[in-house]
């Protein structure tokens, strides 16, 4: 069995521009979203080729869509066929978003069955909030052998509080609301840019939605969604994120273009605080330049519009670099500490207590052997690598490759000494000899 891994010389500074890609965690919802159409066939655009992409589009093929590129970026989905109500264990199980089938599809159908997409890398995240707002709406929820079995005639209108502002199960409900009868009216719901991505898709299919990037988000349902769509997947302010940190974190001087620049004010705040140079060019455009030093800073993940907690490892990775002491408190998920023993093999000086890391700031780190532990981990390491002294090899590349498009090309053409190697299993080697 091969594998693979990226194998970095650190030192160089980054320098030129790129492109930000299509929001991942946009782009899922949205294919999602596809189920809910009945009678046109609908193309994103902005679409990234990533693996996460490729597993919803197998999980809406075994619901019987055809899906497939047309070009690099451009994803064509035709929903009209679609006759099953089953997401099949294999591919939930590979991915959670794969759960957001659930209310289109117990919408379109009249009944879903989902498997139950269990805990992850960085925390359970429970799917009660889902379950009890389609309750709420009507549906009988059943769980049998790990499955989620949802009925309803048709979906009813009603008034749903979110005990927590989930981002997953604000588009659940929000889709499942577009064909319910009446009006559909969610409380504390999540503000992230991609729901209103969603609300956006959602309106040009026909639905009736006001108030997304509000708390309150009302649906007035109606009969079908039936206009064709042509719709661009909104950038992605992780990916963004990330290479912003790597520009800064390197001393470099990069122009990110097509950026969701106002998704981005949180981060842009603290990376100033941290004496990091941002120029914002207009709203799509700006640029990164990195100072020195890099000041230590203190840090709390919240829903947004707070800081993401998604880019709370890569933060991590220029803290460890800053002049001073820095905390970052993680509030969103229990168990994204995790590639703190990768960072302290390069030399990184960090205690975790509880919710918070507490990051002493070192003048350099040093190249080693580390893994990925989750997506925005993997980035994090090979953000650190980019500064080490030495060789740093990053292998469990599934998980970058799960949101990053082309990285290490990427960050090549912006000058790291980066590259991609497969690496032959002792075991492999063994029986060729």
């Amino acid at each position: 069995m091969n594998f693979e891994r990226l194998i970095i010389q650190g030192g160089n500074s980054l320098r030129g521009q790129v492109t930000i890609n299509g929001a991942k965690n946009s782009a899922l919802v949205l294919m999602a979203a596809a189920v809910l159409g009945k009678q046109d066939i609908i193309v994103l655009d902005n679409v990234p080729r990533l693996a996460d992409i490729e597993i919803m589009a197998d999980v809406l093929r075994s619901l019987g869509a055809k899906v497939h590129f047309t070009a690099h970026h451009t994803l064509e989905i035709d929903p009209r066929e679609i006759d099953k109500c089953s997401a099949p264990y294999e591919l939930v199980t590979k991915m959670r978003a794969s759960f957001f089938v659930l209310g289109p599809l117990l919408a379109r159908m009249g009944r879903a069955e989902v498997s139950l997409p269990g805990g992850c890398a960085i925390g359970s995240r429970p799917v009660d909030i889902h379950l009890k707002g389609l309750e709420a709406m009507g549906a009988k929820i059943e769980i049998e052998h790990g499955n989620v079995i949802a009925t309803a005639d048709r979906l009813v209108g009603a008034d749903i509080y979110l005990n927590f502002p989930s981002v997953g199960a604000t588009e659940n409900l929000m889709m499942a609301g577009c064909l319910a009868k009446g009006t559909t009216r969610i409380y504390n719901v999540a503000r992230e840019p991609e729901i209103e991505d969603l609300a956006n898709f959602l309106i040009k299919m026909g639905a009736k939605i006001s108030g997304a990037g509000t708390d309150v988000i009302t649906i007035e349902g109606v009969e079908s969604l039936h206009q064709p769509v042509h719709y661009s997947v909104m950038p992605d302010r992780i990916e963004a994120g990330t290479f912003m940190i790597a520009a800064a974190m390197t001393r470099g001087n990069v122009v990110l273009q097509k950026a969701p620049v106002g998704s981005l004010d949180a981060l842009i705040a603290k990376m100033r605080e941290a004496n990091v140079l941002i120029d914002v060019i207009d709203h799509e455009t700006l640029q990164v330049t990195g100072r020195y030093p890099i000041l230590a800073t203190q840090v709390r993940t919240l829903p947004h519009p707070g800081f993401p907690t998604d880019m709370q490892a890569q933060f991590a990775a220029m803290m460890a670099i800053a002049d001073g002491t820095s905390t970052i408190t993680e509030t969103v998920f229990e168990n994204r500490f995790m590639y703190v023993d990768e960072l302290q093999r390069m030399g990184a000086s960090i205690r975790t207590e509880g919710k918070t890391a507490t990051i002493m700031g070192q003048p350099r780190l040093s190249g080693a052997p580390v893994q990925g532990t989750d997506l925005r981990a993997a980035a994090a390491l090979v953000l650190a690598g980019l500064v080490a002294e030495g060789e740093t090899s990053v292998s469990n590349l599934f998980y970058l490759d799960r949101g990053y498009e082309a990285f290490e090309q990427r960050l090549a053409e912006l000058g790291a000494r980066i590259c991609r190697i497969s690496v032959k299993t002792e075991k492999q080697e063994a029986v060729m000899a």
